[in-house]
């Protein structure tokens, strides 16, 4: 029995070698990836510092002036689009006088052709249809 105790005791020795060995492994790949991390932080501020904060400042630049052009084409499209309303009612103002003024002026000469033909008509002796 004693030999099965050395065996065991042995054995019992190896394993605790081993999970110290464990322990330590480990522990130092936590160490290892806590230096990871701090690299790969430190790696991205600088690549945000140099690269990122400029493109971003420019692309604020650019969205400032797309929204200032929008701004105008909206203003002189609004400007343009009452110039046009205005422009239509005047030439629909326009025609509404013309056409009254040539109805009022060719009444007259309409009346005395009518007139004319009516008498003409009466005297030939023929009667109108």
């Amino acid at each position: 029995m004693e030999e099965q105790l050395g065996t065991t005791n042995l054995f019992l020795g190896m394993i605790a070698v081993v999970s110290v060995l464990e322990a330590l492994l480990v522990i130092g790949a936590g160490v290892a990836l806590y230096l990871v991390y701090r690299r790969v932080t430190t790696l991205l501020g600088v690549l945000e510092e140099r690269h990122l904060a400029p493109a971003m400042a420019r692309v604020n630049t650019i969205l400032d002036d797309v929204k200032d052009v929008s701004a105008t084409v909206k203003a002189e499209t609004e400007r343009v689009d009452r110039a046009v309303r205005t422009t239509m009612d005047r030439v629909d103002d326009t025609a509404d006088r013309v056409r009254s003024n040539v109805r009022a002026k060719t009444g007259r000469l309409v009346g005395i052709i009518r007139g004319a033909r009516v008498a003409i008509e009466t005297m030939l002796g023929t009667t109108p249809a």
